[in-house]
């Protein structure tokens, strides 16, 4: 474990995925844009909020129907990390609160909000 000070520090890997909002009810074009204009490739599933993804390089894209009534965006970048329970307790110690969503199978994950509102994700993949 990295310390600073006595602080457990974050051990990032890579960037996992990147979610991007969309309109409700443009899935389907959001679809054909991303696979026939693009050429990306979608990977199949019944992914968390309907979303819809797709492979890019060596990350994921994420696109899902987002509406206009909430307070916070859910677009984010999602951090693949080492030690996901340490960066939650890294983060806890400078009293940043936890939020957590759906369960996937196959990773641990969780979300944070900086200091402006945006929604950053912290994923940790299961042996």
């Amino acid at each position: 474990m990295n310390t600073d000070k006595g602080i457990s520090m974050i051990q990032f890997r890579r960037l996992d995925h990147i979610l991007l909002s969309i309109p409700e009810g443009e899935t389907a074009t959001a679809r054909t844009f991303y696979t026939n204009v693009m050429g990306l490739t979608e990977i199949p599933g019944n992914h968390p909020g309907g979303a819809i993804w797709f492979a890019i390089a060596d990350i994921q894209l994420h696109l899902r129907e987002e509406g206009g009534e909430q307070p916070y965006s859910k677009r984010h970048p999602a951090f693949e990390v080492s030690q996901l329970e340490l960066a939650k307790k890294a983060l806890e110690q400078h009293a940043i609160p936890i939020e957590y969503s759906s369960e996937i199978d196959g990773r641990q994950r969780f979300f944070i909000r900086d200091p402006f509102g945006n929604r950053i994700e912290f994923l940790e993949f299961l042996p």
